[in-house]
């Protein structure tokens, strides 16, 4: 595509290159040591990418989800609503970032409504809030961009006196679920009539988008989409798959807590009350985990990439089958642009919330006249080594030789230190391979070797 004058964006091209160094010793690291028995470890820098590393996703993952419920989520219910769009709406939402920015707006204006509107309140009168994290992958790694909110299962009110007061609602029923998808689908329609992305006419309606004036990684983006090879000689055909299972026939019994409409799904059916605190912190892990779960990923015996999915389709689906540049170019799609920031806040969780300094855990936000925060509150975020003990149970901070403290003493960025460092370790271990080689029987003609 380079050739053909049609590369793919820089930030894209970095992602790869920045993956590629990530955990290497050869690129940079720091130097760790034991205060006790001065047994040192060398850590690699990460990439701290947001597309598709691994080990750089989970990280984040786990700063996220403790962040919220440490610091921002209060003791009372939660409840998890996803919303997914049709296939047009992923491709336009992921090339016009601005667009997906406002109907999510819409969609949290919908919900917010019905909280509102369900507690007896106006927005005069009560507010509630919800945190966003917007999800870009599906579970075949197709781009699949989606909303994941947690919203407060109620509203606050503020009584004569200037307190805050909590007021619970019920869970959504069947026909609040279709009355929502349904206004979300007709507002998010007319938005995008309005500002030139959608075109109607008798029959049906479809995006006014210029194929000519398509990027490369739009071209990527499309067949990442739709399920479709973006590169090689099969480019346009659908993915090859792999069913193991048997169709499943339809649920009959369908959930309640879903509800469908013109391509849009809407699902309520999770929620976690005011003291599951445990439970909340693994659904927050859930919304903002990685796009690549390397225990679901192999090789084929031709060198292909086999990729199980998460839940089986109906159509008893359990594989999908990659050729090397074409799962190159699912990776790429996957990659979000820059300074596009997939965490939002809303109503009193935003930044310029008047309430979120009384309500968050950790009393951040505008202060207002009749908010009081200690310093015991005004603590700082966990470090990631702390993350990863809290969550994996890896302790990183503590010497496995003698359980003294460990502690960075340098950050080694300059190459030439770093190759004479990893030269000296090579060294090291060559030494001690030859010492610890096994050795002939002694010459002595007292030893003798037993059948």
């Amino acid at each position: 595509r380079a050739e053909q004058g049609r590369p793919l964006p820089a930030f894209v091209q970095r992602e790869f290159e920045d993956y590629l160094k990530c955990g290497r010793l050869e690129h940079g690291f720091l130097r760790v040591r034991c205060s006790e028995c001065h047994a040192e470890k060398l850590v690699a820098f990460s990439c701290k990418c947001r597309g598709f590393c691994p080990s750089c996703g989970a990280r984040r993952m786990v700063d996220s989800a403790a962040l919220l419920v440490d610091e921002v989520l209060p003791h009372v219910p939660m409840r998890q609503w996803v919303l997914s769009v049709p296939f047009p709406l992923r491709f336009l939402f992921a090339s016009q970032p601005a667009v997906m920015s406002a109907v999510l707006r819409i969609v949290v204006r919908a919900i917010t409504g019905h909280l509102l509107t369900k507690a007896g309140y106006h927005r005069s009168q009560a507010q509630t809030g919800a945190v966003t994290l917007i999800q870009r992958f599906g579970s075949a790694l197709n781009l699949n961009i989606h909303f994941h909110m947690l919203f407060m299962d109620g509203v606050y009110r503020c009584d004569p006196d200037q307190r805050l007061r909590f007021v619970p609602v019920a869970a959504p029923t069947p026909t609040d679920m279709a009355r929502l998808i349904e206004q979300i689908s007709q507002r998010v329609a007319r938005h995008l009539e309005r500002q030139g992305w959608l075109v109607r006419d008798e029959d049906n309606s479809y995006l006014a988008w210029d194929a000519e004036q398509a990027s490369a990684l739009d071209d990527v983006i499309g067949h990442a989409v739709t399920y479709r090879i973006a590169v090689g000689p099969h480019c346009g055909q659908k993915a090859f798959t792999l069913q193991t299972l048997p169709t499943m026939p339809p649920d009959e019994d369908e959930d309640s807590t879903v509800a469908r409409a013109g391509g849009f799904s809407l699902h309520a059916g999770i929620a976690a009350h005011a003291g599951q605190r445990a439970r909340l912190e693994r659904l927050c892990r859930y919304v903002a985990r990685p796009a690549v779960a390397t225990r679901r990923l192999s090789l084929t015996r031709r060198g292909d990439i086999r990729y199980s999915l998460k839940t089986p389709y109906r159509d008893g689906t359990t594989h999908v089958i990659f050729e090397p540049l074409d799962f190159i170019a699912r990776l790429a799609a996957l990659v979000p642009r820059p300074r596009v920031n997939l965490t939002r806040f809303h109503g009193v969780f935003a930044p310029n919330s008047r309430w979120r300094a009384r309500i968050t855990p950790a009393r951040r936000g505008k202060p207002s006249a009749t908010a009081h925060t200690t310093e015991p509150q005004k603590r700082h975020a966990m470090t990631w080594a702390q993350r990863l003990k809290r969550v994996f149970r890896i302790d990183i901070e503590t010497s496995e030789h003698c359980g003294g403290a460990v502690k960075i003493i340098a950050s080694i960025e300059d190459p030439l230190v770093i190759a004479k460092i990893l030269e000296h370790l090579r060294h090291q271990d060559a030494a001690r391979d030859a010492d610890q080689a096994a050795r002939a029987p002694p010459a002595d003609s007292s030893f003798r070797l037993m059948d």
